[in-house]
């Protein structure tokens, strides 16, 4: 009985193919998997936008997207908000939290996130003016920004509103005999 390797019985020849055929795999699954992607742009925008509380605070009007990396939605949004972010700036401030990290759920609590994308929209103070739940079109996205750099009312447009607020008495009056902690929210369903 011979004890010699199947690759020894193998020419200089046959090694090149097998290897150049290995090589060509990898470069598949490689292209498949998407390659070197750059950075995703929620991703990026994210990152380049200033914290909330900055946001808020420098007399700019500011616009707060909810978003999440899994989100078709948020994804289809990202090349307008990139957009707004370039010819806005220093006009309005983009704010962009991920509602998977942890860090933001003070605001997800805050801003009663309960879909997404969720854009929260203040005015130069700092107020709450307005609130969109769901995908909006580069023109839409466009509009709203307009209406905040320039003071003006919100367009006219489904799922946006105006956020009126609701003071502590109300909420207590609003919530009834609910005690609290014992409301149903968006996650605490199983």
């Amino acid at each position: 009985m011979s004890s010699s390797s199947p690759a020894q019985g193998l020419g200089q020849r046959e090694r090149l193919v097998l290897v150049l055929v290995g090589v060509v795999l990898a470069a598949a699954v490689f292209w498949l998997r998407g390659g070197l992607k750059p950075q995703a742009p929620l991703d990026a925008l994210a990152r380049r936008s200033p914290e909330l509380s900055v946001a808020l605070a420098n007399g700019r009007p500011t616009l707060v997207e909810f978003y999440a990396d899994w989100c078709e939605a948020c994804r289809a949004m990202a090349p307008a908000m990139d957009g707004l972010e370039r010819h806005y700036r220093g006009e309005l401030d983009l704010v962009l939290l991920n509602v998977d990290n942890p860090r933001w759920q003070p605001e997800l609590e805050r801003y009663a996130v309960n879909g997404i994308p969720q854009l929260e929209l203040f005015n130069g103070a700092g107020q709450p003016v307005g609130r969109s739940i769901g995908a909006r079109s580069a023109e839409e996205l466009e509009a709203l920004a307009q209406a905040l750099t320039q003071g003006t009312n919100l367009p006219v447009l489904a799922g946006v509103g105006a956020v009126s607020p609701l003071t502590a008495a109300e909420a207590q009056q609003a919530a009834g005999d609910a005690t609290p902690g014992t409301m149903a929210g968006p996650r605490s369903h199983g």
